[in-house]
């Protein structure tokens, strides 16, 4: 599991490659991630935007932007969490996403929250020792 916390809201992610809707021969591999937002401090905050930075292991990027996630924008009170599943297709059997979600506070400030790092692995992906 992949961790990130930003001004008390821990994001955690957890991934997972799909070989019943994979075709490798097809250069079609998929996984599906499960994140968990945490909200560990004492405001409530909501979810208006995501930001995904997503590279194949020919380090090609595709970038996704939108209102929330799974179409929700979920407000987070103090102690509240809120977890999703959702997934992604790439050509290559291994990858990396990351990003960062947009929230909103009981005043109307904006500001980022960084979803950790993660990565997309698949048998299919040689090994490589250095």
């Amino acid at each position: 599991m992949y961790q990130a916390t930003t001004r008390q809201l821990r994001i955690s992610v957890q991934s997972e490659f799909l070989e019943h809707q994979s075709q490798p021969e097809n250069n079609q591999y998929f996984w599906a991630y499960t994140v968990t937002i945490e909200n560990m401090g004492q405001e409530t905050v909501q979810l208006q935007n995501r930001f995904w930075h997503i590279t194949d292991a020919l380090g090609q990027v595709q970038e996704v932007r939108g209102m929330g996630v799974v179409g929700e924008q979920p407000v987070l009170e103090p102690g509240d969490s809120f977890s999703y599943t959702s997934g992604t297709p790439l050509a290559t059997p291994s990858g990396v996403m990351r990003g960062h979600y947009s929230f909103t506070n009981e005043k109307r400030e904006t500001f980022a929250a960084t979803i950790p790092a993660f990565s997309l692995d698949s048998p299919y992906q040689p090994v490589r020792l250095n």
